[in-house]
């Protein structure tokens, strides 16, 4: 496929947006080569400024669930745009998404729409900083919680030491409250617990892990974690910004009937647009503003374009549980189909998979922590994602993200993309 509007656009962009993107992931650093410029996208497929049409699996990082330009939510944008996109003042809207939200969602009372997932995550942490009276918080090697400085730590020198920033801009005051512990190892949490006794005020954690490609909770984790927040007075914030609406209805606590204090919300509950929100039971909530001392504002939250599509979408999948079904078979359908050809072509892979997220690690050890998932063969993955390009599929440009399927994938584009799979692993 030719690209050349693209580069042009990319050339231009590369002017003015430092990178010339407006999120790192999209440069194509890790891959090499030059982004694509998308012009449209409906259903299944992107349209580049090409004219190329892609069969798309990252689905703008998730929220597509039921595709692209899915009619009820466009038109709902659209109906509501005509009334005013923003009033900074409470609208009907917003509480008719809060109550639908809470009613297909175990476990919480109320909830607070903000604009991103990262403004989400960075308010449940100062919630749950506030609530517990304690500052240290407990966060996972690989998982992501946005750009908040609190989240932008590396490990230290030891296994049970204070994180250090990897970002400029990052003090070493506020890496000093963060402990980093290893994805799907109890005993390191419990060790990190017990020296830093009585001074945690939450963990928070992906409960299916997005950030370093997909990588489910190996069994007990989740509930492991969970017994030693609850032994040891520390609130859990499960971060569902990409499992939320998305693996079931009520998210990760309804698929794997494990409860969290606080839950972190974007992606699907936008529809699209940029929403993200936190949700807690009654007695945690009550500590925001305007009602508890712990502050959060923000002019656009609740804005009545981002409810009208936010609404919509979560209507449609409470209206039909049986998408999550469907999408769960057609991502088994998907991973048995690259399972084979990957195996016939002799390829050191792993895949891990859980309901409508999945990833192909090009390593044949089980991947579930970052160390392991850093341990694939990088060369490979390139030559995998510039071929699936050139075949007209378009994958995360990085081995350090999950697909996202949507549901107006057809089985004749999950065969498709099976043959490119074989097609390309031929060339490694």
């Amino acid at each position: 496929m030719l690209y050349k509007r693209s580069s042009q656009l990319f050339a231009e962009a590369e002017k003015v947006i430092p990178g010339g993107v407006n999120s790192p992931v999209r440069a194509f650093k890790a891959v090499g080569g030059t982004p694509i410029f998308v012009k449209s996208a409906k259903g299944a497929y992107l349209y580049d400024e090409d004219g190329n049409r892609l069969i798309d699996y990252i689905n703008s990082w998730g929220p597509m669930i039921l595709g692209h330009a899915y009619e009820p939510v466009v038109q709902a944008v659209i109906e509501k745009a005509k009334l005013g996109t923003s009033f900074g003042m409470p609208t009907e809207l917003e509480t008719q998404i809060a109550a639908l939200a809470v009613s297909m969602v175990p476990n919480i009372d109320k909830i607070r729409f903000v604009n991103s997932g990262t403004e989400a995550c960075m308010s449940a942490v100062r919630l749950a900083r506030g609530f517990a009276k304690k500052d240290k918080i407990i966060k996972f090697a690989g998982c992501y919680h946005g750009h908040s400085d609190s989240f932008l730590i590396q490990a230290g020198s030891g296994a049970i030491t204070f994180g250090s920033p990897n970002s400029p801009g990052v003090t070493a005051g506020t890496a000093k409250d963060t402990l980093l512990a290893t994805y799907n190892d109890l005993e390191n949490v419990a060790a990190l617990i017990a020296a830093n006794k009585n001074e945690i005020a939450c963990i928070i954690v992906e409960p299916v892990a997005g950030n370093m490609g997909c990588i489910p909770p190996v069994a007990g984790f989740l509930e492991g974690l969970r017994q030693l927040c609850t032994d040891n007075d520390i609130l859990l914030i499960f971060d569902e910004v990409m499992t939320g609406f998305r693996l079931a209805a009520g998210g990760v606590q309804e698929l794997l009937n494990v409860n969290a204090d606080i839950v972190c919300f974007g992606k699907v509950i936008g529809g699209g647009l940029p929403v993200g929100a936190f949700a807690a039971r009654a007695e945690i909530m009550n500590y925001l503003a305007p009602l508890g001392p712990v502050y959060q504002a923000g002019t656009l939250s609740g804005n009545p374009l981002a409810m009208a599509a936010g609404l919509t979408m979560l209507q449609s999948l409470n209206n039909d549980h049986s998408v999550f079904k469907s999408l769960e078979e057609k991502t088994a359908y998907l991973h048995a189909g690259m399972d084979k050809v990957l195996r016939a072509n002799d390829v050191d892979f792993t895949i891990n998979r859980i309901g409508s997220m999945i990833s192909v690690h090009f390593d044949s050890n089980p991947v579930t922590d970052f160390k392991s998932a850093a341990k694939g063969d990088n060369e490979n993955f390139k030559k995998f994602f510039h071929g699936l390009l050139n075949e007209g599929i378009y994958i995360a440009p990085s081995a350090y993200e999950s697909w996202f399927l949507t549901d107006a994938l057809t089985y004749e584009d999950l065969d498709f993309t099976i043959r490119a799979v074989d097609k390309v692993s031929k060339t490694f």
